[in-house]
């Protein structure tokens, strides 16, 4: 199905572990200015305005495999990160050895590129998964990245995909969160209970145990 039209979706495929839950239907709860912060996240995707075109293309591809998207429909990172950075809006605090956030980010993917040029002969988005993936775990244990410390160009990759990965709407779907609980609040707060407006979880495990995500990490 085209993205386009999954995006009216709950989550990816419609298949989330709350049966029917949408965050959206909690709407008229919120108060004004919540409501339009969060339904303005669903409009018309913005022109890049941070990022060049290169740089557009490393940057997609990195995002892909820090959150695991390799398929449509994905969670939309790229557009926020890049809005965030050409307005400046960064967590108001930076490391003394970091840079302002938008040069990191611009140090740190230049410096993945080299990287896959080096290794590999190829840009890093034109890698298949698994090389993509020995390159953004060597940055993450490298001690130095482009000259910046290895350490905070992972924080700093994390920090902005996590926050764009959680103002979506799937990830609220995918987790049962009503949004904003200002002005309604909650009720319900003993263990197991819930507001009238929750869904009960479909499946409670986790799809994929530790154990084996771990073996995986190791194994790359």
């Amino acid at each position: 199905m085209p993205l386009r039209t999954m995006r009216t979706g709950t989550t990816p495929g419609n298949r989330g572990r709350f049966d029917g839950f949408d965050v959206l239907g909690q709407a008229p709860t919120w108060d004004h200015v919540t409501e339009g912060v969060i339904l303005g996240r669903l409009g018309p995707v913005p022109p890049v305005r941070f990022f060049t075109r290169e740089e557009e293309a490393t940057c997609r591809s990195l995002l892909d495999r820090l959150l695991g998207q390799e398929e449509e429909p994905k969670v939309p990172l790229f557009e926020p990160i890049d809005a965030r950075l050409a307005e400046a809006e960064g967590d108001g605090w930076r490391h003394e050895d970091m840079p302002e956030d938008g040069e990191a980010w611009r140090r740190s993917l230049a410096a993945l590129e080299d990287r896959a040029g080096a290794r590999f002969g190829q840009p890093f988005q034109e890698l298949d998964w698994p090389k993509q993936d020995r390159l953004v775990e060597s940055i993450r244990t490298s001690e130095e990245v482009g000259g910046l410390p290895g350490t905070w160009v992972w924080n700093l990759w994390m920090r902005y995909a996590l926050v764009a990965f959680y103002a979506h709407r799937w990830a609220w779907n995918e987790m049962g969160f009503g949004g904003p609980a200002y002005p309604r609040g909650y009720k319900n707060l003993g263990l197991d209970g819930r507001e009238d407006w929750e869904k009960q979880e479909r499946d409670a495990r986790d799809p994929v145990p530790w154990s084996e995500r771990l073996e995986l990490a190791r194994g790359q």
